[in-house]
């Protein structure tokens, strides 16, 4: 059966001509598709950005990840002292669906917050004493206290708020400002992250790097993530006995074939491929001296606090933050875990703030003593927030509390929004909005806008969609905060 004329044979029967006739037809019909949803994509960035006059030029993104408890630090209601230790009405906690940690319990007695607070800034919005530092930057930020998602477990909360999908697979909100606005500085990523963690919960919820990724997007525009210590971007060095000039000789030959190929088969990626080694080479030189703290003035240090030296703290990545942010680099993105408290809230709570609250202000109010930030839009955000009723036997030492999507808070600062506002309002158990609802698909069409893109018109070719960073549920733009 396996002999050579058998099978020469068999492959010259009208079957068998017909069968490779029908297969080649489907490889051309791809082929064509698939080059026109490559067609489609490289024409939608080269006839549309920025849309309209950007407010921001750059964004910093300081993700709290694990779910901070606005309960706790901003969103303050009297009711909570009345009703400490009581349960919850039944009205107000409704049928909504609860994580497998609280869903079984006999009770859901509400918890006040651990710390007072006090009204802070111009329009009088309350904020933690556990924030002292943010609470002097108040008049800087709008703080949307209604913000709102439908995933409740982490990883598909985080997915959603850094992708705007649930599903892994798609690009970050840093990649799609590099795909739609390109790059202010050619010696340095577009994008870049740097991930912390924090005194809370330890260790935090895990930070993949597909929350940088590209997604179905070329992969030139994934973030690139910055480590502490001698090697912050890793295998940038070249080896023993490679000189400078003879790792450029290699690039310039290399980058002569990957062009060929690109010529050839037409595949964005080779293009990636290129623009990563000389990007590469280009770091050598561009990395060392980002990293080099040496300008800085004592003054400076101090303002970011004790922790502002020692490499891969929050406090050192604000640093560095500002420092990417006056090198024009387009989109950068903290994350600092350790904010998931179940267990433990009154004890993880004040040190995860202790972690965040100084170098967060220090770095609004030195964007601003450098004049960036009427340009820069930053962001502090979470995947969600924090149940108002206690997670475990209430007020034991080990009580914390649980997610709850129904209504958090994030907070923006610079280009682009109203500064000392508050905006939007939950209930009097802060459990429920009652006013202003904004979905995470509204953040993203408000912070593209920011930087000049109508979200509706921005979008990449992919399996036949035009798909976009807000998905394709209705999503609006928050003009109520913008300035």
């Amino acid at each position: 059966m396996n002999h050579p004329a058998y099978q020469h044979e068999l492959n010259t029967t009208r079957r068998a001509f017909l069968g490779h006739s029908a297969r080649g037809i489907g490889a051309v019909a791809l082929g064509t598709m698939l080059a026109a949803d490559q067609v489609s994509a490289e024409s939608a960035v080269a006839d549309l950005i920025p849309h309209f006059a950007p407010r921001a030029k750059r964004v910093v993104c300081l993700f709290q990840a694990g779910g901070l408890s606005h309960v706790d630090l901003f969103d303050y209601k009297p009711t909570l002292r009345k009703f400490h230790g009581q349960e919850i009405p039944p009205e107000v906690k409704g049928d909504q669906r609860l994580t497998g940690m609280t869903s079984g319990q006999s009770a859901y007695p509400v918890t006040q917050p651990l710390a007072p607070g006090r009204l802070c800034g111009e329009h009088g919005t309350w904020i933690s004493d556990l924030l002292p530092h943010t609470q002097k930057i108040a008049n800087k930020l709008t703080i949307v206290k209604s913000m709102y998602t439908e995933a409740i477990n982490h990883d598909p909360a985080i997915t959603f708020v850094n992708t705007g999908n649930q599903q892994p697979g798609y690009p970050s909100m840093g990649a799609w400002a590099s795909y739609g606005l390109g790059s202010a500085n050619r010696n340095l990523p577009t994008f870049i992250t740097m991930t912390s963690q924090g005194s809370g919960k330890y260790p935090g919820q895990p930070i993949y790097s597909r929350l940088w990724g590209s997604g179905f997007l070329p992969s030139t525009h994934q973030g690139v993530g910055l480590r502490p210590g001698a090697n912050p971007v890793l295998y940038l060095d070249n080896p023993p006995g490679v000189s400078r000039a003879q790792r450029r000789e290699l690039l310039d030959e290399l980058g002569q074939m990957n062009h060929m190929a690109a010529e050839r088969m037409a595949d964005a990626e080779t293009l990636a491929r290129i623009d990563a080694y000389e990007m590469a080479f280009r770091m050598q030189m561009s990395v060392p001296e980002l990293m080099d703290l040496s300008g800085e003035s004592p003054e400076t240090l101090e303002s970011y606090g004790p922790d502002a030296m020692r490499p891969g703290s929050y406090a050192a990545n604000c640093l560095l933050a500002r420092r990417l942010l006056e090198r024009d680099v387009r989109f950068v993105q903290l994350f600092h875990r350790g904010w998931d408290q179940h267990i433990a809230l009154a004890k993880q709570l004040p040190r995860q703030c202790q972690d965040i609250d100084q170098p967060t202000a220090a770095l609004v109010s030195d964007l601003e003593q450098r004049g960036l930030l009427d340009d820069t839009l930053v962001l502090f955000a979470t995947e969600f927030g924090r149940t108002v009723f206690t997670q475990g036997r209430f007020e034991s030492p080990a009580a914390g509390r649980d997610h709850h999507g129904r209504c958090f808070t994030i907070w923006m600062a610079g280009g682009g929004v109203r500064a000392g506002m508050e905006y939007g309002s939950t209930d009097d158990f802060c459990y429920n909005i009652a006013e202003n609802p904004v979905h995470l698909r509204d953040m993203h069409a408000t912070l593209l806008h920011c930087l000049g893109i109508d979200f509706e018109r921005f979008t990449y070719r992919f399996r036949g969609l035009d798909v976009g960073l807000t998905g394709v549920e209705p999503a609006r733009v928050v003009n109520e905060i913008l300035t």
